[in-house]
């Protein structure tokens, strides 16, 4: 089933949990893609909190393929920093491969930070933020086609 980040944002928990599951890695992003933060899926919360999120702290991610990582693109300037390691592994929420992002080597402010992506869409992953290996956030990019 390919969504967009719209479709992702009608889903509850449990729903994104099994589209993520059911879900294949696919190729490593190259370039920017436009980041939306899914905080409390299903509830008329979510949609002014990813709005809120994005505009304040994280509007997405830089991806550079050939170099194996990325930079997130923060606060309302769109400062591209926080730099992670990518890579395919396998996933901490079901085992099967994913495209993680690694933040434990490069960075102070996330060294506890790993994210997990997977193509749901044409340009879109769906992501899931670890604190350690505590599952927090949900999360969606989507690159242009």
């Amino acid at each position: 089933m390919a969504v967009d980040i719209p479709d992702l944002m009608k889903l509850t928990q449990p729903q994104l949990d099994d589209l993520f599951k059911q879900s294949p890695a696919g190729p490593i992003p190259d370039g920017e893609a436009q980041g939306t933060a899914i905080i409390a899926p299903g509830t008329e919360l979510e949609g002014t909190a990813a709005k809120l999120i994005h505009y304040f702290a994280w509007q997405g991610k830089v991806f550079d393929a050939n170099a194996g990582e990325l930079r997130n693109k923060i606060l309302p300037m769109g400062l591209k920093a926080i730099i992670a390691k990518v890579y395919k592994g396998a996933s901490w929420f079901d085992g099967n491969e994913c495209i993680v992002l690694d933040y434990s080597e490069t960075s102070l402010l996330a060294h506890y930070i790993r994210d997990e992506i997977r193509q749901v869409g044409g340009g879109v992953y769906l992501g899931i933020v670890f604190w350690g290996k505590t599952k927090l956030i949900d999360f969606a990019l989507k690159f242009p086609q």
